[in-house]
């Protein structure tokens, strides 16, 4: 009895993986990215080399959301996907700040994959790492969220905040590929830029690549306003919030302040709860990334945070990422 029930679960587990892998696996595409080799690779007759990762269609019309460390520097982009076709692909905009990219291919009626709102994943939620790269079929791992909230240094320096860290594999060449629930949504795009990662999947969360792919898309690069500092999700004590009249259960939970940027100036110190921006409930660092993403660069921002059991209100001048870097 014991061991059918767990032949039923394992078979059900089996099922909502294939599933998911079959509702998004057609959107998911091989990136190959080849960059001229050095002068002495080239004198001893090798003109260029090859690198690669996977990509993830996100609209019908061509455009694809990949790492920025897998096309950064490209000379020639061809994207491959699993029925064998192989398409040159150009950058219509790199962020090198969250390690994410957009790339465009000249075909339309793409099977594609919906970017689904990553606020909503739980540690301990069942999600599956799919990559394609060799651009026949797609390769899988499935785990669960092990932690939100992590942050990764990228390669300009800057870190990648709100990303989901899981226990799926990420393979080698699955870097751009997406992290997905079991129904097939979109909740990250797992990158690969942590050496020795290997057993693990860290992913950037689907509402910021949502934010970023839509300033790519129109604009061909990101415009931030920055405040400066280091976050990472934290819960409000139930006490606390019953006294402050806070009816969210979270906020973004400053962990470090960059000396002389905005935060600095505003008085923000380490250990401050942000909850409101704006007057935008802000319940994880995903909100407040939206919000400075509509905030004008310049203006004041009022931010209300929770400091020392105490809620008290600052007033914040970001100014804009590239000026910062």
């Amino acid at each position: 009895m014991m061991q059918d029930i767990e032949r039923q679960a394992l078979d059900a587990y089996s099922q909502a993986v294939v599933g998911a892998v079959e509702r998004v696996g057609a959107a998911v595409v091989s990136v190959s990215a080849h960059r001229p080799a050095s002068r002495a690779m080239q004198q001893r007759g090798i003109p260029e080399l090859e690198g690669g990762g996977s990509g993830l269609v996100i609209t019908p019309d061509g455009f694809i959301l990949t790492n920025s460390h897998v096309v950064r520097r490209a000379g020639r982009i061809d994207v491959r996907f699993q029925d064998g076709r192989v398409m040159p692909a150009s950058v219509i905009g790199d962020d090198p700040h969250s390690d994410l990219a957009v790339l465009r291919v000249p075909e339309g009626g793409l099977a594609r994959g919906e970017l689904m709102d990553s606020s909503k994943v739980r540690v301990g939620q069942l999600v599956v790492a799919i990559g394609n790269p060799l651009g026949f079929q797609a390769t899988v791992t499935a785990g669960v969220v092990s932690a939100l909230g992590r942050t990764l240094r990228s390669d300009t320096g800057r870190t990648i905040e709100g990303v989901i860290q899981t226990d799926a594999a990420l393979n080698p060449g699955n870097s751009g590929g997406p992290l997905v629930d079991f129904a097939g949504g979109v909740v990250g795009v797992n990158t690969a830029i942590i050496a020795g990662s290997q057993g693990i999947c860290f992913a950037i969360p689907s509402n910021t690549a949502k934010w970023v792919a839509a300033q790519l898309i129109n604009a061909g690069f990101v415009r931030r306003a920055y405040l400066g500092v280091i976050l990472q999700m934290s819960g409000i004590p139930p006490r606390v919030a019953d006294r402050l009249g806070i009816s969210a259960k979270s906020g973004a939970l400053v962990t470090d302040v960059q000396a002389d940027s905005a935060a600095a100036k505003a008085g923000l110190i380490a250990g401050d709860l942000i909850v409101k921006a704006s007057e935008q409930p802000i319940v994880s660092p995903d909100d407040l990334h939206v919000v400075l993403g509509r905030h004008a660069i310049g203006v004041s921002l009022i931010l209300q945070i929770v400091r020392r059991a105490e809620l008290l209100e600052v007033a914040a001048q970001p100014i804009e990422l590239r000026e910062a870097a």
